[in-house]
């Protein structure tokens, strides 16, 4: 049973940094995209980035293309989104997600992803 776990979410203000962080357990994730996604009152699930887990490739979205950044430590099995330059639009639950990956291109959709996390808050002053 696969298992992720988020943390490191809270309250920072507009400009600053966070660090989240996703554990994932239950199996070896070589093979699995491991996606960032984030939801706001209201709004719909928005894909923020992924990371593929043997290679390494990344990709974002474009409202934080440039600003954070997807990283996994192998060793931990666990998969970071550093977020730096917060907005107060980056306001929202983050939640962490999980695919096997069988298609060429790195998923972007929720509706691709078969685990997922609980989430972890992040809020953004101004």
């Amino acid at each position: 049973q696969v298992q992720l776990a988020e943390s490191g979410g809270g309250l920072v203000q507009a400009g600053g940094s966070l660090r989240l962080s996703c554990a994932a357990s239950g199996r070896t994730f070589s093979s699995y995209v491991m996606g960032w996604f984030r939801q706001a009152p209201g709004k719909e699930r928005e894909f923020v980035g992924c990371i593929s887990w043997s290679g390494g490739q990344t990709y974002y979205a474009d409202p934080v293309k440039g600003r954070f950044t997807i990283s996994r430590d192998k060793a931990k099995n666990t998969v970071f989104l550093e977020m730096n330059s917060l907005k107060p639009e980056d306001t929202a639950h983050y939640y962490c997600a999980a695919v096997l990956h069988t298609i060429i291109r790195l998923p972007t959709s929720h509706e691709e992803y078969d685990y997922w996390g609980q989430g972890t808050q992040v809020t953004v002053s101004s």
